[in-house]
C-alpha cells in the first residue's frame, strides 16, 4: 500500500497538483513514523497495510474534527481543504460499510454481549473493535450503540 501512495506522489508530482501532493506526503511522512517507531520499539521496521490503514483512518478522524472547528469558527476556506484532504485520504481506505450494514453488526454486538444499558458500551465496543472488519466506521458505530442502549 505504501508503495501505492508513492506511485500516486509521483504522478501528482508530474502533474503539478499542489493539494494533492501535500496530502501524499503528508500521509507518507506518518508512514514514516510509524516506521520509525517501531524500529525503536525493537518491532519490524515494515509495517503491515492493516497498520497503514489504522493510520489513514487517525488521518481522517483529525480532519474531520479539524472541520468541526473550522465550521464552528466561519473559516470555510479551511474547512474546504480539510474535506479535500479527506476525499484524497479516502482513496487508500477500505470502502466503509453502510449505514444498514454498520446497524446490524452493532445489534449483534449488543447481543452477543448481553448489554442492557449504556454502562456497558465499553465493553461492547471493545468486542466491535476486536472482532469486526477494518472497514467498519467506529464513530457511527458508537453513535448507534449508544443510541440502542440508551433505550
Amino acid at each position: 500500500m505504501k508503495e501505492k501512495i508513492s506511485n500516486k506522489l509521483t504522478d501528482s508530482l508530474k502533474s503539478g497538483e499542489k493539494d494533492r501532493i501535500h496530502t501524499l506526503r503528508l500521509i507518507l511522512a506518518a508512514i514514516k513514523d510509524k516506521e520509525i517507531a517501531s524500529r525503536s520499539s525493537g518491532q519490524d521496521a515494515i509495517i503491515s497495510d492493516e497498520d497503514i490503514i489504522q493510520i489513514l483512518k487517525k488521518m481522517v478522524k483529525q480532519r474531520n474534527d479539524s472541520i468541526e472547528m473550522f465550521d464552528k469558527a466561519g473559516r470555510d476556506e479551511l474547512v474546504t481543504k480539510e474535506k479535500n484532504e479527506i476525499s484524497i485520504i479516502n482513496e487508500f481506505l477500505p470502502e466503509q460499510l453502510s449505514d444498514e450494514e454498520t446497524l446490524k453488526l452493532c445489534e449483534n454486538a449488543i447481543k452477543t454481549n448481553d448489554a442492557q444499558s449504556i454502562k456497558e458500551i465499553g465493553k461492547v465496543i471493545k468486542y466491535m473493535k476486536e472482532n469486526s472488519p477494518s472497514s467498519l466506521d467506529m464513530a457511527l458505530a458508537s453513535k448507534i450503540l449508544r443510541e440502542k442502549l440508551q433505550k
